[in-house]
């Protein structure tokens, strides 16, 4: 036994000083190389206004969408960057903001598979239903888009997502479009 006022070294194995630095090394680069967890999406309520056109999310129609981005954020507010349409608005922002170099964490816009959407006809236009609520949203780049279909969102024709490909099948089949992947969706899309 060792008493507290022995200070005499006590030699430590090779294997035991490796296997310990080992440890301790791959614990410190766990945290680095996972770098900050991925953000939550939030409510695009309360007044919020889209990055882009500056409407009143909640007060339109359509799919919303927000971008969260490492080490910077919108200008005049915090992360996320907020948008009331995805092709006129979500998309061409996070595109060219890409090209900048801006590095996306979260990448959320609504799920229509998870909401109970309505369509209302008005002036001989089909609009969906918005839903700003946190828990309508979903990872961007986990969906499949209804692209040109015959569904309008708060600044026109848009991009309807859905997380299940069956249902986004079966709305282009109903209103038209095709329907796309995330990794689809560039500039040439947009522009149609």
């Amino acid at each position: 036994m060792v008493s507290p006022d022995d200070h005499r070294c006590h030699p430590i194995s090779r294997r035991l000083l490796l296997r310990t630095g080992g440890a301790g090394l791959a614990v410190g680069l766990a945290g680095c190389l996972g770098g900050p967890s991925t953000p939550a999406p939030v409510a695009l309520t309360n007044g919020v206004a889209c990055d882009v056109c500056g409407m009143i999310i909640e007060k339109h129609p359509g799919p919303d969408g927000q971008i969260f981005y490492r080490d910077r954020s919108p200008e005049g507010h915090d992360n996320p960057a907020r948008f009331d349409s995805l092709k006129q608005c979500f998309f061409p922002y996070y595109l060219e903001h890409q090209q900048r170099g801006w590095t996306a964490t979260g990448l959320y816009v609504t799920d229509y598979s998870s909401v109970e959407y309505t369509l209302q006809t008005e002036a001989g236009e089909t609009y969906i239903s918005s839903h700003p609520e946190a828990d309508a949203f979903a990872s961007a780049k986990e969906l499949s888009y209804v692209v040109g279909s015959d569904i309008v969102g708060a600044m026109g024709p848009d991009f309807i997502p859905f997380s299940d490909r069956a249902e986004a099948d079966d709305f282009a089949a109903d209103y038209g479009g095709t329907v796309l992947a995330f990794a689809d969706i560039d500039e040439s899309v947009i522009g149609r």
